[in-house]
């Protein structure tokens, strides 16, 4: 039985309010309480075989309050028991206290007019509880039914549903039914989920010749199911226009109209005393709707019957079922509820069948005891092992997983012709582990594009950085092994050295050099208002040329790295640099020029070449080193610079240059130290960064410009440049390195030209 708050709704100022109820289970257990359901004394306790429990009752003094009369039509064999005293009333079919219903059925259908209104009036309300009553349309083709309720502007569509026929004339579908469902041709169905005491019906032809009106009625669910049960659907086996149809009703005492505010006026919900429960051992339940507020009274838990009734609610023996209420042991029943145990001499669980076994000896229970934990440890270590065991296998099998998936075997081939190289190259996976504390966070040192780099210190006391690189593409696999190879082989003092790398991971892991003082990027873009000196800043530039100059010709398969930029340009305590970052790197074999490839690099640095028709050459790094030098002369960030003329850093400089105004945009620092040269690396750096790659020079070029005018710093007052001339040291001016003039070198970007070279979005 539930106690819980089950919200009712009341219509109405009578106090039989009547409401739609949940079926099956509800009403079964209805069943068993209205056969213990008492009356009054002297008063009829049943109706045919209909029980009447007291607060209803038939005749005089037999019910609480008008409302709850009842009548009893003795002229039908058997008797019928009707709601009121009205004979076309409707019939009662039960009635049950624990829930406070009436299932009540009457015969017949909505009555309409020739403009198709009708409207269905119930002695009380439906219930929106669930959806235990629907509307439901039999014999009727193309046409659409809603129930509405309120008048005026406050009428809304509570329900309504819509019946198709296919065919013409006699050979239409009449009644389509699956499953007790309603298929929508034929008839339909649809919950009425507002319960009131009255609804208004519309109807509307979707087909001016079809049948009018059709049956349209108001039941209880499940009733349909049960009236095409034996005919599988195809037919009703009954007479709708005069079979009872039923409905669910539910009542409660003392129901009354809310209050303007919402509040319950006095005396309808649980009064003092709670007149209506009559018996001690009940209790008293508030029920509230929108409108309307009432109470009901049930039986504590623990006992059943009339809770209406001095001492109607008796105690419930449990025990005289007790494995209905759980108890498989021996039950005692108390007042209220019962107890439950296993018997004596046994011992388990007495909420389970056959939960009680035989309780052993004291003796074996120790003995069992001691037994039975020393098995248990063992159990217990043998799992552990085990467990170890098998995720050091999982372990070891996804380590070689990886490995051959990184392309292992291939690394050893092309490194295996040197034996120190092959023999440190490939890193376990447990030494960088232990070298960065597995990868601690707070031993993130950067990231980028490529990957996130860590610190660690190898068993051999290398300080080193490991790069967990993103690259996760297999067709990408044999490249990266390709480059790291080659990179091994790698010695230049101005290029990061690669340690090795680990292929057990599902990304593989390079162990770099670390490399202490930061990148050029943060000397360089610094807050305060001097940063590297002028001779630094050419000395940094002289060394980076030597390393790409390198790369690109000095290596037995030339090497184009790609992402040239201050970030991947690291600085040691002396602030050497060493080029950092191949991430993105590529080779390229002897007898070509260049590969094409997917574009990577860095927005402002990269080759507008390169960008558009992804051919990839070793002009690609001239490029971005020219706007490295640009960068060094201006202290200007070019993934992010926009001129007042929204122009890119590149495009701004070119055209400050041509117009003889480069002092607009160079660092003051650099035009204070500088001197002369600034002119000369700012003509270099215009030639890096033409658009057509076969006018800008090879870095080997650059590098030898750059050390010309490096040279010239160094030189001191008292040698003149005749004597540049007379050692063979002072080379040929930059403007007409190539045939033309610095003007030629340095004219005025078109309008592409200067979108090829904006950098105005940052990676």
């Amino acid at each position: 039985m539930d106690h819980g708050a089950r919200r009712i709704h009341l219509v109405r100022s009578m106090p039989l309010v009547a409401v739609l109820l949940l079926l099956s289970p509800l009403l079964a257990g209805a069943a068993v309480h209205q056969l213990s359901a008492g009356a009054l004394p002297n008063c009829p306790t049943t109706c045919g075989d209909v029980a009447v429990p007291y607060p209803f009752g038939v005749g005089a003094g037999c019910y609480l309050s008008p409302g709850f009369n009842l009548t009893c039509d003795t002229t039908r064999d058997p008797p019928r028991l009707l709601l009121g005293t009205s004979t076309t009333a409707f019939q009662v079919l039960g009635i049950s206290l624990a829930n406070a219903t009436v299932r009540a059925a009457r015969a017949g259908g909505v009555n309409f007019t020739a403009d198709g209104r009708g409207a269905w009036r119930g002695p009380y309300a439906l219930s929106d509880e669930g959806s235990s009553n629907e509307l439901v349309i039999v014999r009727g083709c193309d046409v659409l039914a809603q129930v509405t309720a309120g008048e005026g502007s406050s009428n809304v569509t509570i329900s309504g549903c819509a019946s198709f026929c296919p065919g013409t004339g006699t050979g239409r579908t009449s009644l389509s039914v699956t499953g007790g469902r309603c298929t929508g041709v034929g008839c339909c169905q649809m919950p009425i989920r507002v319960g009131l005491a009255s609804y208004d019906v519309r109807l509307r032809r979707l087909d001016p010749d079809a049948a009018w009106p059709p049956l349209v009625i108001v039941a209880e669910q499940g009733w349909l199911q049960k009236a095409t049960a034996s005919t599988r659907g195809a037919a009703l086996p009954v007479n709708l226009d005069e079979t009872p149809v039923p409905v669910l009703l539910s009542w409660a005492i003392g129901s009354a109209p809310l209050g303007q505010d919402g509040t319950p006026p006095d005396n309808s919900t649980c009064p003092a005393g709670a007149a209506a429960c009559k018996s001690r051992n009940s209790a008293c339940r508030n029920v509230y709707t929108a409108t309307r507020a009432g109470y009901v009274c049930d039986c504590q838990d623990g006992y059943h019957g009339n809770p209406y009734l001095t001492d109607g609610c008796q105690d419930i023996n449990e025990c005289d079922k007790p494995q209905e209420h759980g108890c498989f042991g021996e039950c005692t029943n108390l007042a209220g509820t019962f107890e439950c145990r296993c018997p004596p001499g046994t011992h388990g669980d007495h909420t389970q069948l056959h939960g009680c076994v035989r309780s052993p000896s004291p003796g074996l229970s120790v003995g069992i005891g001691v037994g039975s934990g020393a098995g248990l440890m063992l159990l217990v270590l043998v799992a552990i092992f085990i467990a170890r065991k098998h995720k050091q296998l999982k372990t070891k099998r996804l380590k070689q997983k990886f490995f051959k998936q990184n392309r292992g075997q291939l690394l050893q081939q092309l490194v295996a012709q040197r034996a120190d190289i092959a023999e440190r190259m490939i890193i376990p996976l447990e030494e960088l582990e232990k070298a960065t504390n597995n990868f601690d966070k707070a031993r993130e040192i950067g990231g980028g594009g490529h990957g996130t780099v860590y610190k660690g210190i190898l068993s051999d006391l290398h300080v080193v950085a490991i790069k967990k690189s993103k690259i996760a593409v297999q067709r990408e696999i044999d490249e990266f092994i390709n480059e790291v190879a080659i990179l091994s082989q790698v010695s230049h003092r101005n290029v990061v050295k690669i340690f090795g790398c680990c292929l057990e991971t599902q990304v593989p892991l390079l162990v770099y050099e670390f490399v202490s003082n930061g990148t050029l990027y943060n000397h360089l873009h610094v807050t305060e208002p001097r940063s590297l000196s002028w001779d630094d800043r050419l000395r940094i530039a002289t060394e980076i040329t030597k390393a790409i100059a390198y790369l690109h010709s000095a290596v037995s398969v030339p090497v184009i790295h790609r992402d040239i930029k201050s970030t991947n340009i690291l600085l040691d305590n002396t602030l050497t640099s060493k080029v950092s970052d191949f991430g993105a790197s590529r080779h390229i074999p002897v007898d070509r020029t260049g590969v094409t490839t997917k574009v990577q690099g860095t927005i402002g640095y990269m080759d507008p070449t390169y960008y558009y028709t992804r051919r990839l050459t070793e002009k690609s790094d001239v490029y971005s080193f020219g706007v490295l030098l640009i960068e060094l002369l201006t202290r200007k960030k070019p993934y992010s610079y926009v001129s007042l003329e929204d122009e890119g850093l590149v495009a701004h400089f070119i055209g400050l240059l041509t117009s003889g105004r480069l002092g607009d945009i160079l660092d003051w620092q650099v035009t204070e130290e500088g001197g002369a040269q600034v002119e000369e690396v700012a003509a270099l750096a215009a030639t890096c960064v033409k658009l057509n790659p076969d006018e800008r020079p090879t870095m080997r070029q650059v590098e030898m410009a750059l050390e010309v005018t490096q040279a010239k710093v160094r030189v001191s007052d008292n040698v003149t440049s005749e004597k540049f001339e007379e050692n063979n040291i002072r080379r040929r001016p930059l403007s007409d390195c190539d045939g033309r003039s610095v003007k030629d070198m340095t004219r005025p970007y078109s309008l592409e030209e200067e979108f090829l070279l904006s950098a105005r979005y940052p990676r």
